[in-house]
């Protein structure tokens, strides 16, 4: 078992899911439920399954739930090249 609170990964996917609040506070509220809901939902899926892959007994089972947390990783970064492309945020990287 890990000790999620102090697992570096964990901190920055919370600093990383508040980036994506804020930036997609900005988004036309037509998005409010595509690619914002979206965007946050994934987001808040990075930190929370690397906090429950940390309770799990076993270090293959925290590993699915951290190949989980990548996946979500490359959803957002996919929404957020589409939220480019439609212009909503002029300064996305």
């Amino acid at each position: 078992m890990h000790r999620f609170k102090e697992l570096e990964i964990w901190k920055r996917s919370r600093l990383f899911c508040s980036q994506i609040y804020t930036l997609t506070s900005s988004f036309l509220e037509s998005e409010k439920f595509g690619l914002t809901n979206q965007l946050r939902r994934a987001s808040v899926s990075m930190p929370s399954n690397i906090a429950e892959g940390s309770s799990r007994q076993f270090n293959k089972d925290f590993s699915r739930f951290l190949q989980i947390t990548l996946g979500s990783a490359y959803e957002i970064e996919t929404q957020l090249i589409i939220a480019n492309d439609l212009k909503f945020k002029s300064t996305l990287k």
